[in-house]
């Protein structure tokens, strides 16, 4: 016996049509609202409004992949109370089941439906006060990921159950929602981005102000600072003490980043607090460190080198934290260094520091970083203590607020690729 299908009345093709003609202009539209929208949370209500009502649902959820925690985390719902308070695993239910199929699916009737299903949703049901008879759960996917799902829950008609062309209506309108939400997850973490980049531009913009100014009247100290980001893990600074005296500090903290930077504040703030009081550099070395010690995350460490200038005495007082050893440039033309030091501070608590009394007179005394000597040319080679020496020698006769920034400028128009931060502090002896 051969069984005909009935052909579809006129009638019926007509509100078939009707239907997907409805159908397309309602994804027209949900393409042209979330195109205009990156707000993340607008975006989420706008889709979960169209479609509850397309569906006819009566409750629907978005939960969204957190793939740090491995989890789905639920992040806009209508009618359904208290899911921002849980986390569910990526396997758990039927949304983990359109995870890893990457297919919508419909649960006719939770409670004839397979044991780990009913019991998934019978314990979520008691948590959110709520009761679940019928499902349907479409990935969202967009440029082949999987960012989450969107979960609709009971349709609002008599036996409250979806059917077939409900799943297939859902998995529709699921990808326009999908590329939003994507969308605006992007120009969120953007925003995040931004708001990050323009505090650490405020973070560089304190450290710069904590840099002593240099002067343009003949003066024994000056300062440069040039960091290799925005921010810098290196610090000087320089003041006058009175009766001809002149106190100086360089520092480098370990590392990189707003971590180091903000030690280096920590340490900055420290020296020009206690410099302005005690005249000991060892003794202020030793209380820098135990200060440090205090507060400092493991494994990081900060190398300084402090001291005073009498030009009266035509002496310098000199103490040194690990620091780079600094080269002092005689009127002979030769180079002599300070090399004697204790430990980084932060390293060893309840230190003491020792200080040296060296003589000081019509001579120059080039404190610095590593990043001065450390510095590469594209071949790979160092510049060196020697290679340093040479920018020295070249620019010595220029005033001492100009020949700093003489001698960067040309260690970088050589051709040398900035890696690190650099610092030069020079004393010039009268």
């Amino acid at each position: 016996m051969i069984f005909f299908k009935p052909k579809k009345t006129e009638k019926e093709d007509k509100e078939q049509n009707l239907q997907v003609n409805v159908d397309l202009e309602i994804i027209t539209k949900m393409n042209q609202e979330f195109a205009v929208s990156l707000d993340l949370n607008d975006t989420l209500k706008t889709a979960l409004q169209v479609i509850i009502a397309r569906i006819n649902a009566q409750a629907a959820n978005i939960f969204l992949i957190n793939e740090k925690k491995k989890k789905f985390e639920c992040i806009a719902s209508l009618h359904q109370d208290y899911l921002d308070e849980y986390e569910l695993d990526l396997k758990d239910g039927v949304m983990g089941k359109a995870v890893q199929s990457k297919k919508c699916i419909r649960v006719g009737n939770v409670k004839k439906d397979v044991r780990e299903i009913a019991e998934f949703y019978f314990d979520l049901d008691n948590k959110t006060n709520f009761t679940t008879y019928s499902v349907l759960c479409s990935p969202l996917i967009a440029a082949n990921d999987c960012i989450g799902v969107i979960h609709c829950l009971n349709k609002k008609t008599g036996d409250k159950l979806f059917i077939e062309d409900d799943r297939k209506l859902l998995e529709t309108l699921s990808a326009p929602a999908a590329f939003a939400i994507r969308n605006a997850k992007m120009a969120k973490e953007m925003v995040e981005k931004n708001k990050i980049q323009k505090e650490v531009e405020i973070v560089g913009e304190i450290q710069k102000s904590l840099l002593s100014q240099n002067k343009k009247d003949p003066f024994p100290v000056a300062g440069v600072n040039i960091p290799a980001k925005i921010v810098s893990g290196d610090f000087y600074n320089f003041s006058d003490l009175g009766d001809g005296r002149y106190g100086f500090g360089v520092a480098d903290v370990s590392g990189k980043g707003i971590k180091s930077s903000l030690l280096m504040s920590k340490a900055s703030s420290l020296y020009r607090c206690l410099s302005k009081t005690m005249f000991s550099a060892s003794e202020l070395l030793t209380l820098l460190n135990n200060e440090i010690c205090e507060t400092i995350s493991r494994g990081m460490f900060v190398t300084m080198l402090i001291g005073i200038y009498d030009s009266n005495k035509k002496e310098l007082l000199l103490s040194s934290a690990g620091h780079e050893p600094p080269l002092i440039f005689n009127k002979d033309g030769t180079f002599t260094n300070f090399s004697e030091a204790g430990p980084p501070l932060g390293v060893m608590p309840k230190t003491k520091y020792t200080e040296a009394v060296i003589p000081f007179k019509e001579s120059s005394m080039y404190i610095f970083t590593d990043g001065i000597t450390e510095i590469k040319d594209p071949n790979g080679e160092m510049l060196g203590a020697e290679g340093f020496q040479n920018y020295i020698k070249k620019y010595q006769s220029s005033p001492n607020n100009e020949r700093l920034k003489k001698i960067i400028d040309d260690i970088i128009k050589s051709g040398k690729i900035q890696k690190d931060d650099l610092t030069i502090l020079v004393v010039d002896g009268k």
